[in-house]
């Protein structure tokens, strides 16, 4: 079983000028649909990096440059599948249809995008934060998706830097052995923080890591969003049909820092990014030549994005903060024996303590 290591999947141009290629299966809605959720995520990332500056938000992860792998990936999920994203995927999250408010909210500190969705039928899981350690439990589902004979797939996301992670190596593993209908999703964004893919692996691209463990790996244009689409929605329906799993490797590139407390100067050139064609110029490149899509059109898609974000901006600060105690709900299924001298330490005015 190889893994097409060498070969880099593309449907759109390189560049504007260049000749589209006309044998994608997606739709002229869903092409349209893949384009407004990217205007809407990068639309929501700027005014994060805002919000998070102003003191409203914490700690925040900018995904600018990465629209397209991450909104063609989740794009390609049917409503039953699962989702394990990362700490930079709020376009996937936002691409799952979770309420934009409910995003903010969590960057607020208020929730964890999954409070208040039905814990019995969960399919977008809450961010993880520690470097590949949804992995193992997307191999998880996948497996008992499998032994209850369940027509679904899991998708896991994560960054090149997880590669460089035990759990990255055990999940694929117990992926292959067990033919778990997973798709691995890697986006190599060039970056794990500071460190550049060439110093964490020696490896000439991560897909071929697909092969050590008896799975399929491919490699795709992550700047592409159609290609990553159908990419995606290859390796989700070859995991449904029992053909197992798949190791993705988006090429992309983080645009911006790390997180809003990062210094990417310290560690890159400044220039270092003009080499990569921004993934929303290229996708609206394809639509104005296939659909005839106007400079009002592209007016019309942004002013909605504008008008979303700023309401789920003003319906997340309107709510009340969360009550201490709720920290210890969802974190057991049962009373934990440590409950009750934990909230006795409580103080009983915590919004008034310093």
């Amino acid at each position: 079983m190889a893994s097409q290591a060498e070969d880099l999947v593309r449907v759109l141009p390189e560049t504007a000028t260049a000749q589209d290629r006309n044998s994608s299966i997606c739709s002229e809605e869903t092409l349209l649909e893949l384009y407004e959720t990217q205007v809407l995520a990068r639309i929501f990332d700027e005014k994060a990096i805002s919000l998070h500056r102003q003191g409203r938000i914490g700690t925040y992860a900018p995904m600018q440059g990465q629209e397209a792998a991450q909104v063609g990936a989740a794009m390609a999920l049917r409503d039953a599948d699962y989702c394990f994203p990362t700490y930079r995927d709020h376009a996937m999250y936002l691409t799952r249809g979770l309420p934009l408010a409910e995003v903010i909210r969590h960057l607020m500190g208020r929730g964890n995008y999954v409070d208040r969705q039905d814990g019995d039928d969960l399919r977008t899981f809450p961010i993880t934060i520690p470097i590949a350690t949804q992995l193992p439990h997307a191999v998880g589902v996948g497996m008992a998706a499998n032994y209850k004979g369940d027509d679904v797939a899991a998708m896991a996301s994560l960054g090149d830097g997880a590669t460089s992670e035990g759990d990255f190596h055990e999940a694929l593993n117990f992926a292959g052995v067990f033919n778990a209908p997973t798709v691995f999703f890697c986006q190599n964004n060039g970056y794990a923080i500071s460190v550049p893919r060439e110093r964490q692996t020696a490896s000439a691209t991560i897909a071929q890591k697909a092969d050590a463990y008896g799975i399929e790996g491919v490699r795709v244009d992550g700047n592409d969003v159609i290609a990553v689409y159908e990419v995606v929605q290859d390796a989700l329906e070859r995991a449904r049909n029992g053909g197992g799993a798949t190791l993705i490797e988006a090429v992309t590139y983080r645009r911006g820092p790390h997180t809003t407390t990062d210094d990417p100067s310290v560690y890159r050139d400044e220039d270092e990014g003009d080499d990569w064609e921004d993934p929303l110029e290229r996708t609206r490149a394809h639509l104005e030549s296939t659909v005839g899509w106007t400079d009002e059109d592209e007016q019309a898609v942004h002013e909605r994005a504008r008008k979303q974000v700023q309401a789920a901006v003003e319906t997340a600060e309107a709510e009340t903060d969360p009550e201490p105690e709720s920290m210890f709900n969802h974190v057991y299924a049962d009373s934990h024996p440590r409950y009750r001298k934990q909230r006795d330490q409580l103080p009983e005015n915590p919004h008034g303590n310093h």
